[in-house]
């Protein structure tokens, strides 16, 4: 009796543990805008430790929220987490998706997981070493990108969300009234 008890206790613990390290890489968007809502990606330090570790310190430090999706394109992408250029004050200013961060970009991690719908890449520039703060969601099955592009993880709920993430124009997507990333956090941290 005392031995089923202590396994229950011990079982107990483990799946609190789980649950409480799966929240740890776990981002939350709301996303308000045209489109509005919450959006989770599970994020994957399996995959990129030093992306996934960039973008919770960002979204910890509040430099993602007030960002705008200031790069979607129909069919493709919506992309969104330039801290420096795409914040509501800056929009205005025409420089949305040049910029970054003030911490140094990261070494690329690529992997063999495919560019599908929901998944969640970071974007850089031509050098294969940019990346630093923004990332993208594909809309649909991206495979030109495997192996070129640094998966981070997948959105788990609220991809109707992402849906209706205002679409730019032309080929490089520049969108004039953007939705935004309003709020951003790790769900561990409530």
């Amino acid at each position: 009796m005392i031995r089923r008890v202590f396994l229950a206790v011990v079982a107990s613990a483990w799946t609190g543990l789980a649950v409480a390290q799966g929240a740890e890489d776990v981002l939350v968007i709301e996303v308000e805008g045209v489109a509005n809502g919450t959006v989770e990606i599970q994020l994957r330090p399996d995959l990129a430790p030093q992306h996934v570790e960039r973008i919770k310190t960002l979204a910890r430090d509040g430099a993602y929220d007030g960002v705008a999706f200031h790069r979607v394109i129909e069919g493709f992408m919506a992309q969104t987490g330039d801290v420096q250029f795409a914040t509501r004050e800056a929009f205005g200013q025409g420089r949305a998706g040049t910029g970054g961060s003030d911490l140094p970009n990261l070494p690329a991690e690529f992997s063999d997981v495919p560019f599908d719908r929901g998944i969640v890449g970071m974007a850089r520039a031509q050098p294969v070493d940019s990346a630093n703060s923004q990332f993208f969601i594909m809309f649909n099955e991206g495979y030109f990108l495997n192996g070129q592009y640094t998966v981070v993880g997948q959105v788990t709920a609220g991809m109707e969300v992402v849906d209706q993430i205002t679409r730019g124009v032309g080929q490089s997507g520049t969108v004039a009234n953007p939705d935004y990333m309003a709020k951003v956090s790790v769900k561990s941290d409530g």
